[in-house]
Order: structure tokens, then sequence, then C-alpha cells
């Protein structure tokens, strides 16, 4: 197949001037070079498109793909994940990874965990502050998570995101609120145990392919998975990988991570965060239905060669899961 390849290269915001915090969610080069080489093993004739504006003038210029491998995560505004989807349905070019909907959606953390809790799914409580809250708006008690309600890569988290007094939480708030010019998400802190969760595959087809705990090492910011220990989690972060057969704590968190992976409507794979509280009951904190790819420092794929899959056997699978899409 003829398959084109959307993302954000990271080095070509940065040349533009903006920050390393900006750009976090950006794909490195090695990334682009992994896949683009990976697909060519597995046959296909793949094709660098880059960003949204290049998938544009690319389109108005005649091209066409017979699938797009989609990685782009967009620069500004709560529906930056649906902008390729979006344009690429208007085209009826089929592509990787979930639709416009979903990638608006699941980016908006608050949405998300309200139809979460709809479905019966456990979630910590929570509320978004979109602007001054007064303390009795706050049902639940301290300690507090505050976190931007539509940012990835642990952007806005570290250990200030932890409030332990009720006093404390609306002038963090407002910090926060000034800094990422978005509503932010007030959820009850958990302290337990956390997992991520890859999963591969559509609907009915989708399966867990394995889980990895996050340990922070000596160093690490302690008690959140943050933007910091993400950034350097070779030197930060320990991920052991956790087996259900033996944990039923860790099969209890996949069966909660399908479930939502399924109620959202996530295609082809990605990640479910789940944390757990001081008496070691899981709740699902995110998913993440376009999840990074780079070979060694992603999530996914760390999860995929932990297990024994590899990457390239995990980028076939999304290749094969996208493909039932394609009108033949």
């Amino acid at each position: 197949m003829k398959i084109g390849l959307t993302y954000d290269l990271r080095s070509d915001y940065l040349a533009e001037g903006y920050s390393e915090i900006e750009t976090a969610e950006f794909d490195r080069e090695e990334t682009i070079d992994a896949l683009e080489e990976i697909l060519k093993v597995l046959g296909h004739n793949p094709e660098r498109i880059g960003n949204v504006r290049r998938l544009i003038e690319r389109l108005m210029a005649g091209d066409r793909w017979d699938l797009v491998f989609n990685m782009a995560e967009g620069l500004k505004g709560v529906g930056r994940e649906a902008q390729v989807p979006a344009i690429l349905d208007i085209y009826s070019i089929p592509y990787t990874f979930s639709d416009p909907l979903v990638m608006s959606l699941t980016l908006h953390k608050g949405m998300t965990k309200r139809i979460i809790r709809d479905a019966g799914i456990p979630t910590s409580d929570f509320l978004v502050m979109e602007k001054a809250i007064k303390e009795s708006d706050i049902l639940f008690q301290p300690p507090f998570f505050i976190k931007p309600v539509a940012e990835g890569t642990g952007k806005g988290v570290s250990p200030s995101s932890i409030i332990h007094r009720l006093e404390d939480l609306e002038p963090a708030c407002e910090v926060m609120l000034n800094q990422y010019q978005q509503p932010v998400l007030i959820e009850r802190y958990l302290s337990g145990r956390e997992f991520t969760i890859g999963i591969t595959g559509t609907g009915n087809d989708a399966v867990v392919i394995g889980t990895i705990e996050v340990h922070l090492l000596k160093g690490a910011e302690q008690g959140v998975y943050s933007y910091i220990n993400k950034e350097r989690c070779e030197e930060l972060v320990e991920y052991k990988i956790a087996d259900s057969t033996e944990d039923p704590l860790v099969k209890r968190a996949e069966e909660i991570s399908l479930r939502a992976w399924q109620i959202l409507g996530c295609r082809d794979a990605g990640r479910v965060d789940i944390r757990c509280d001081k008496e070691d009951s899981p709740y699902f904190l995110e998913v993440n239905p376009l999840a990074g790819l780079h070979p060694d420092h992603s999530d996914l794929p760390i999860i995929s060669k932990g297990v024994g899959l590899g990457y390239q056997a995990l980028i076939e699978r999304i290749i094969v899961s996208a493909s039932k899409r394609i009108k033949r």
C-alpha cells in the first residue's frame, strides 16, 4: 500500500521559536525514521507528508494515499488531534487511529471522565474549573490533584499538582489556569500504584497486549508521573512488566482499561492510564488514543517489547486494524 505519514516534527517547531514545553508531544526525527523503515519491511510504500498544513497542500495538489498513518498531534485547541482525521474524512482517505470525535473527546480529560463515570467505570472524584471556584463547589476531600484539562506528555504535572489543603486549591488552580489558558481538572489524589495498559485493535477485536507499572527512581519527582519524569524517563523511571495472571490488581486494571477503550470508541492502538488509591482500588485516569511511537522512549512500544511482541509486530497490528476500514 501507498501509506502517507502525518506527524508534527519537534525540531521543526523548535526552529520556528516554539519552546520545549510547547513541543513536548511532537515526534522526534528518529521516530519517523523507524516507522518509515518498518513500513518498508512490511512491504508498503511510505511517503512523508508532515503536519496538517503540509497535508492540506498535498491534497490540494491532488496527492492521495491508500492509507495515512497519522501521528499528528496538532498545535492549538482541544480539537487539535482531530484536525488531520477530519480533513482525511472529507477526502474519504482512511487513516490509523481514532476519528475526530474520539480525538477531541479524549483530549478533554473532564469530558472523558464524565462518560467513563456514566458508563459505571471507576474513576476518581473530579471537578473541572473554568473560572473562580468556591470552597462549597468541592464535594470531595483533600488531597487534590490538578492538571490542565487538555494536555498530554505530563505537561503541567509536577509535585505542586498535589494540593494538601483546601485553602491552597483555588490559588494553585488560578496559576495553572493563567499559564495554560484552559480549564483545570481537579481530582481526588490517588497515592497508590500506577499502571499503563497497552491496547491494540478496535471494538470487539480490541485486546490488552500488556501492562507496565511505573516506578519512580531516586532523583525523580516523587508522587507524580510528571513532565520531567517522562522527559527523562531513562534515568528517572523504571518500567516493570506487570503480569495479570499473577496479580489480581493488574487483571482488574486491564479489565477497566479494555472496557474504557471500547466505551470511548478508540481504534487500532493506544494506552490507558490507571492509578490506585491507598486501598489498592484501581481507577481510570485517562486514555491516549494517539500514543507516542518512539521505539525506545514511548510507553506503548516499551510495553510491546516488554511482552515479546516487538516494535515491528506492533506497527503491523496497527496497519491490519486500520486496513479493515479501507473500502475495496
